[in-house]
């Protein structure tokens, strides 16, 4: 049998593994608690915003805090928290959140629902909100 071959089939196995270790687990896994429906999922330390980050935010409270809560931590029954780990950069990188905005999501993570397209927000607004998000993020642990 060719080399090539082998090396390729190696590979492939090498990668399945890889991602069935690494992968999140459903959300009852990371879930700690089950909260009060159009309760924050997650508790968060609150960083200063400034910059763009600031700006991020005031879109973010325009647009996103019915699904996704004040300052990112989810809403039970509506959204989830986007101050979590399965949203960290390695995980979601900060095309998935303008690829979310613009098409929209497959429910995958979370049992809230698919996301739906969010309009009127340009890629500039969502870099912004990401950068909100992200700022968060850090000041919580994850980088």
């Amino acid at each position: 049998m060719n080399k090539k071959y082998i090396v390729i089939g190696a590979c492939a196995v090498a990668a399945v593994a890889a991602y069935l270790v690494l992968r999140p687990g459903p959300a009852e896994e990371v879930a700690q608690a089950a909260p009060v429906e159009g309760n924050a999922i997650v508790a968060i330390q609150m960083p200063q915003i400034d910059g763009n980050a600031a700006i991020g935010q005031r879109i973010f409270e325009n647009t996103c805090t019915a699904c996704h809560g004040t300052n990112a931590v989810g809403v039970e029954g509506a959204g989830p928290p986007l101050i979590h780990v399965i949203y960290e950069p390695s995980h979601h990188a900060d095309e998935s959140f303008q690829r979310a905005v613009a098409n929209g999501v497959r429910s995958h993570h979370w049992r809230f629902g698919d996301m739906p397209p969010v309009e009127g927000l340009t890629r500039g607004d969502v870099a912004m909100v990401t950068a909100y998000i992200r700022e968060i993020q850090r000041a919580n642990g994850i980088n």
